[in-house]
């Protein structure tokens, strides 16, 4: 009887170690179903109500049109397209050696203790919020600027775009460092066996072989930039112009707008909830949707193609 007692005790711990297994498993697939279900609301109100803005406005005049003057009912989103671009390719100017320089510094150079605390330190800079940033680029960043030599209005695209990078930085290098990181010391050791020098190993050896882990940074932190609302919002101003192939650098003097500021713009404005300009906002969250959409796809092919696994 004492036998038969235990195998009852046994299989009796046994289901009840499968019912929470599976009740773990329900939980876990509910909090990633719940991703899935968050993002597809987001879509399906974005498309909704730009569905609505598109019966009030022609797609065409939208997606070419150069101007934005929602009070003329000129709805053209080609030159919020155009600021939104422009303020993402300095920053990443600014943001991309910065982050990868330190990175390789952090991963082949820096000593443990000088890690544990230029590290933390560094992502400390992601943790600012983003309106103190733009207050930093409205009083300080643009004084100095002008410090230099250059001329630039009290709104300008060009402190917004560097305070941008700046605010991604800690993106970039974080991510870069944990993927170098990750290549095995044995691809270190062969360089240096062949009379390579630090630096030429850290970057003819280490750098290549993360070369996937680095560019995800690169456009996650990219498409950060893209969707950045209070700096540029603060710093580079409400004025939406197309940007002048012909002289780029008064187009990075002088005021502009990006498609999330003009977000802001047209949810803060006194207009009604069912007029153009309100439904604008919606057609421009959908737009911006699909280029951080299209950035990250571009990221997860690239990382894919160019992985490398190591044993």
């Amino acid at each position: 009887m004492s036998n038969d007692s235990a195998r009852l005790q046994l299989t009796g711990g046994a289901r009840q170690r499968v019912r929470r297994e599976r009740l773990y498993r329900y939980l876990l697939l509910a909090c990633a179903s719940a991703t899935v279900v968050v993002t597809g609301s987001i879509i399906f109100t974005l498309a909704f109500d730009a569905v609505q803005f598109f019966g009030m406005v022609d797609p065409v005049d939208f997606f070419i049109g150069t101007e934005w003057i929602t009070d003329r009912g000129q709805f053209g989103v080609l030159p919020l397209v155009s600021g939104t671009l422009l303020v993402t390719v300095v920053a990443g100017l600014v943001a991309i050696p910065v982050g990868v320089l330190a990175a390789i510094y952090l991963s082949e150079y820096a000593s443990p203790r000088a890690r544990a605390v230029l590290k933390p330190a560094l992502e400390l800079l992601a943790g600012i919020p983003t309106v103190v940033y733009g207050y930093l680029a409205l009083i300080y960043l643009t004084p100095f600027l002008r410090s230099l030599g250059i001329d630039l209005g009290t709104f300008n695209v060009l402190s917004a775009a560097i305070m941008v990078g700046v605010m991604v930085i800690p993106m970039v290098s974080s991510l870069s460092e944990d993927a170098m990181s990750a290549v095995p010391d044995a691809l270190r050791e062969g360089g240096f066996a062949l009379g390579a020098t630090k630096f030429q190993v850290s970057v003819g050896v280490v750098v290549p072989a993360a070369i996937s882990g680095v560019f995800a940074s690169f456009v996650l932190a990219l498409s950060r930039a893209v969707g950045e609302t209070m700096i540029v919002v603060m710093a580079m101003g409400l004025r939406p112009r197309l940007f002048d192939l012909g002289s780029p650098l008064t187009s990075l003097q002088e005021s502009g707008q990006t498609m999330t500021s003009a977000m802001v713009q047209a949810v803060t404005s006194d207009v009604g909830a069912a007029s153009p300009t309100y439904k604008s906002m919606f057609a421009l969250g959908l737009t911006l949707f699909a280029i951080t959409f299209l950035l990250n796809y571009l990221s997860n092919w690239f990382a894919g193609r160019y992985r490398e696994e190591y044993n």
